[in-house]
């Protein structure tokens, strides 16, 4: 019986290495990249243009550490070799920070905050078939990514930095909510949902002691009941600008007995610049 993405993940531990087998060049300023998921034979990628960056408050200001900033979120469907196919600006106002993304196998979910903790998001639904963007809903906190379960259709969105999973009806009701068990990585984007687990890719940096940083990658299996992690390991594998690969935008899916993960970790301001990577892993 063929192993499935989330089962293929609790096989991997942390001497499991990442082969790079492509890297395909984008070719169109994807700004700085957030989700990614690949239907068919097409990827869908969402990203964060940065017009004005925050800045902190000390001392906050009703409940917010950071001003707003500026900027503009997209969605971007591209072909296999990297070309821009389609675009959708998503946002509103101080709403511009695109998130991670879930295909639900009809549907893109997309959630849009504010760049900021504890402020405000909306979610959005995007068909590509007919090109239509529906808002879904809004909500009170900042929204980092988000899930689907095809089983329940409930979400399961997480808030920054993924401290928190809250889970949601298709209209934005709180069902119930969840502290994230898992602390070394802050989690961004969804990869799968299936046998009760999902899981998700992220990355935190740490100080070298040396007066740098360092990115941490990680995947996780989170249970979606409960929300206890089952399982987790650690990801190093580099970029070609030194960014580890899990950085925002992952997906995975099986290549035969292997694991694959298709990576954009890299900014971009010009076209070229970001690069679609093809790893894959023996399980």
């Amino acid at each position: 019986m063929a192993l499935g993405v989330n089962a293929a993940i609790g096989r991997l531990t942390r001497a499991n290495s990442w082969d790079v087998v492509a890297k395909i060049p984008i070719g169109f300023t994807c700004h700085h990249p957030q989700g990614l998921d690949r239907v068919g034979e097409t990827f869908y990628l969402s990203g964060v243009q940065i017009l004005e960056p925050t800045t902190r408050l000390d001392p906050p200001v009703d409940g917010l550490d950071r001003t707003a900033g500026r900027g503009r979120g997209f969605l971007f469907e591209l072909t296999p070799d990297g070309q821009l196919l389609r675009e959708w600006e998503l946002g509103e106002g101080d709403m511009y920070h695109v998130g991670g993304i879930a295909w639900d196998g009809e549907a893109l979910w997309v959630p849009v905050a504010e760049y900021r903790p504890g402020s405000h998001s909306v979610m959005y639904r995007v068909d590509p078939v007919s090109s239509t963007v529906t808002e879904m809903f809004r909500y009170p906190e900042h929204l980092g990514g988000v899930s689907r379960d095809p089983a329940t259709g409930l979400l399961h969105a997480i808030t920054w930095g993924g401290r928190r999973v809250l889970v949601l009806t298709e209209r934005g009701e709180l069902v119930r909510e969840m502290p994230m068990r898992s602390h070394y990585v802050d989690f961004q984007d969804c990869v799968e949902v299936e046998d009760g687990l999902v899981s998700w890719t992220g990355v935190a940096e740490y100080p070298d002691g040396a007066g740098r940083v360092f990115g941490l990658g990680g995947i996780a299996l989170l249970d979606l009941a409960t929300g206890d992690v089952r399982h987790e390991v650690p990801v190093t594998t580099l970029s070609p600008t030194g960014r580890v690969v899990t950085y925002n935008a992952t997906h995975l899916e099986m290549a035969g007995d292997r694991l694959r993960m298709y990576a954009v970790p890299d900014d971009s301001d010009e076209p070229g610049e970001s690069t679609l990577l093809v790893l894959e892993t023996v399980l």
